[in-house]
């Protein structure tokens, strides 16, 4: 191994593992599932006796209703799914909908743009996969994990962050 090897190592060692979540957005998930959970509850306690048009509500109806209520809690909940993980070797992103395993070498830049809602990293192959958990809604945190990424970014391909 010659000295770049080891000084290239040496500086990919040096990368501590972070973990970024929207907080935001994850506290106004879990407050509007709760209220979704309530509410269609309360509804389906008030589905009883008959209806206007000569039908009654039965036991099944009141069930049904809270598992509607269940599920949208549950849907609401997916949009806490957004994560960011980087050490060493590279970077995990988890969105609402899908999975990025990519190690740094194929990550070109990490890029917030102003007015854009999430950062998102910019791939050599000129492709660009959004990272929602580092949202702008979280202002200073969002800052600070850009920030932390590029300086990690940096580190792994052998640049100074001067």
């Amino acid at each position: 191994m010659n000295a770049a090897n080891v000084e290239e190592t040496q500086g990919v060692d040096r990368i501590e593992p972070v973990v970024f979540r929207p907080r935001k957005a994850r506290r106004a998930c879990w407050i509007a599932a709760g209220t979704v959970v309530v509410v269609f509850f309360l509804l389906a306690l008030g589905l009883t006796g008959p209806t206007d048009g000569g039908g009654v509500f039965e036991p099944a109806d009141q069930f049904a209703m809270a598992i509607l209520g269940l599920l949208g809690a549950g849907l609401i909940l997916l949009f806490t799914r957004p994560l960011i993980k980087a050490d060493a070797k590279g970077v995990h992103v988890r969105n609402v909908v899908g999975n990025y395993d990519l190690p740094w070498e194929v990550v070109r830049a990490v890029r917030f743009e102003r007015g854009s809602s999430w950062a998102s990293l910019e791939l050599e192959d000129d492709d660009e996969v959004s990272v929602m958990a580092i949202q702008a809604v979280d202002k200073g945190e969002a800052v600070a994990a850009v920030r932390r990424l590029r300086a990690m970014l940096a580190t792994a391909k052998g640049e100074s962050r001067d």
